[in-house]
């Protein structure tokens, strides 16, 4: 689960999300990007990312990291995101907790995100862009939080994203 950085970071619907890709897609062939899709499929909150992934693979993209059979999360994020091609540009996807009026929404960013920030792990940003599924809200136990969040949403959260992503590029 991730925390967005500092950059031009825009909170958007399914309308930004479609924006973004438009715009993504304009400036890199899909043979040239990589998805790292970062969660596990253990929390319900925190699996956007490996569904997300494993929709994206399903669709037919050509280099996407993190997905149900093969998840990219906090203790094997460094070895996958290492193992990444540099001429390749990543295309951060993650979930975050964020405010109840945001839930539901995306944070789109041309940047990276920080992954794990939330619980503690100190991971490295990732991503010449980014995309954080605020999937619940921010509360006092965040773990916990995401635990409860609703698989319902997540998937339709993954659905949304892959869709986009598919749109302008396939």
């Amino acid at each position: 689960m991730s925390d967005s950085v500092k950059h031009s970071t825009e909170i958007a619907g399914a309308a930004g999300l479609d924006s973004f890709f438009a715009r993504l897609a304009a400036r890199h062939p899909k043979e040239s990007v990589v998805f790292i899709c970062i969660g596990t499929d253990r929390s319900t909150g925190d699996s956007l990312g490996p569904l997300t992934g494993s929709m994206l693979m399903e669709i037919g993209f050509p280099h996407v990291i993190g997905t149900l059979a093969d998840p990219c999360d906090a203790d094997r994020f460094e070895g996958m995101l290492a193992a990444v091609p540099p001429d390749l540009t990543i295309v951060a996807i993650d979930a975050c907790l964020g405010k109840p009026l945001h839930v539901g929404r995306f944070l789109l960013a041309d940047g990276p995100l920080q992954p794990a920030r939330s619980i503690g792990k100190p991971l490295a940003p990732v991503g010449a862009y980014s995309i954080a599924a605020i999937v619940n809200e921010t509360g006092p136990k965040p773990y916990w939080t995401l635990q409860t969040t609703s698989l319902y949403r997540v998937i339709e959260m993954a659905k949304e994203i892959s869709a986009a992503a598919a749109r302008h590029w396939i």
